[in-house]
């Protein structure tokens, strides 16, 4: 079977599709959403939620990293946002929020690029982590490859639980003529922690990211709330037929590895309930949210949101968006929800949603029925 059309003569391509294209069928067993269970565990960590912050300066603060941790989730923090790069981010975190309002604007961008000029300094990324510790909650900290092979030793030693190497695409197989690329499966190897490594779009960089050793691969590419890769590289990848076929490259590498378990985390374009109860529908272990937790009164950016691609000194291609505020926390997450936009009680909509088809846990969960949705709507 093939999935592929004619664009045009001298072009075929997948159809792939995105989380709105789809829709989850009830089936014909239902349950009380009190007896759902959304735990997860990656290695030796437990987490009574299936969600990761994004490590994003917008969203996570050591303070709201520990919150989060509170509250079953797993907070990351950028190990090169403005939390390691100055002594007392919060007047750069005010003075962000307070540009003006305007979508594309080179200003903004400019002044973004300025202020993340400044140098990481190894000494606060370890007291960040030390006071994510301290509180007593998993410790994740995020590097980007580029940034790996320079400041990963001071991140383990400052006593990190699971090291995240994130970048809009990551792979096994980086080739350049300047640099030594970062060779992930010996460094995977060599490191004492759990790593999750993406993003990926596709099967075949899945499995290849898998046979490093990672212990959670990220999928996602161009998507999310703040990103304009879309337009600025023409590259995107529709998040439930990534989500799909890096569950099956997850499938097919536990035949490989003799069962080996490497779990798939969907990240990016997730800004609703919805969208995370579709994202685990088409086999997503967890899910890394930004946007949405940027909405908190406890998120840094107050209502702002941006990304790492906001402020890339040579091809910026995000912006800085107004996602509002929602409430506390934990109303965010767990409720009582006051909107009807889902984007509160996040957590308990997937219960709800769980509940409603007869699942009893996220596993189960992942053999959902779903169907491609003809239409776009509520």
């Amino acid at each position: 079977m093939t999935y592929e059309i004619e664009i045009g003569r001298g072009k075929r391509g997948r159809r792939a599709y995105s989380l709105d294209d789809i829709a989850i069928v009830p089936n014909r067993r239902t349950r009380d959403p009190k007896d759902v269970s959304v735990s997860w565990q990656i290695d030796a960590y437990k987490f009574d939620m299936p969600v990761i912050a994004a490590p994003m300066d917008s969203a996570m603060s050591p303070q709201t990293a520990i919150a989060l941790g509170r509250l079953g989730g797993l907070g990351v923090l950028d190990l090169e946002g403005l939390w390691t790069r100055y002594e007392d981010p919060q007047p750069i975190l005010d003075e962000i929020g307070a540009l003006e309002d305007e979508t594309n604007s080179p200003a903004v961008t400019g002044r973004m690029q300025e202020l993340y000029k400044a140098p990481i300094q190894p000494e606060l990324i370890t007291s960040r982590l030390a006071e994510i510790r301290e509180a007593g909650v998993t410790v994740a900290g995020s590097l980007t490859p580029q940034r790996t092979q320079e400041h990963y030793k001071t991140v383990v030693a400052a006593g990190v639980d699971i090291f995240v190497i994130r970048g809009t695409t990551v792979s096994a197989e980086h080739v350049s003529k300047d640099d030594e690329p970062l060779n992930l499966k010996q460094f995977i190897y060599e490191l004492d922690v759990p790593v999750i490594v993406g993003g990926a779009a596709g099967y075949t960089p899945a499995l290849h990211l898998m046979r490093t050793g990672a212990a959670g691969v990220l999928v996602g590419f161009g998507g999310g709330a703040t990103t304009t890769t879309r337009r600025a590289l023409g590259i995107h990848s529709p998040m439930a037929s990534a989500i799909s076929d890096v569950a099956a490259a997850r499938r097919d590498y536990m035949d490989e590895s003799g069962g080996r378990y490497v779990h798939v985390i969907a990240d990016g374009g997730m800004g609703s309930s919805g969208d995370i109860v579709k994202a685990i529908a088409m086999g997503a272990d967890a899910v890394m949210l930004g946007s949405a937790l940027a909405r908190a009164e406890e998120a840094p950016g107050k209502g702002w949101h941006w990304g790492q691609e906001a402020h890339h000194l040579e091809l910026p291609r995000g912006d800085r968006a107004n996602v509002g505020t929602v409430g506390p926390l934990e109303e965010v997450l767990f409720g009582p929800g006051h909107h009807t936009n889902g984007t509160s009680n996040l957590i308990g909509a997937l219960r709800r949603s769980m509940a409603t088809t007869g699942y009893s846990d996220l596993k189960e969960f992942q053999r959902v029925d779903v169907v491609v949705s003809p239409y776009s709507g509520n």
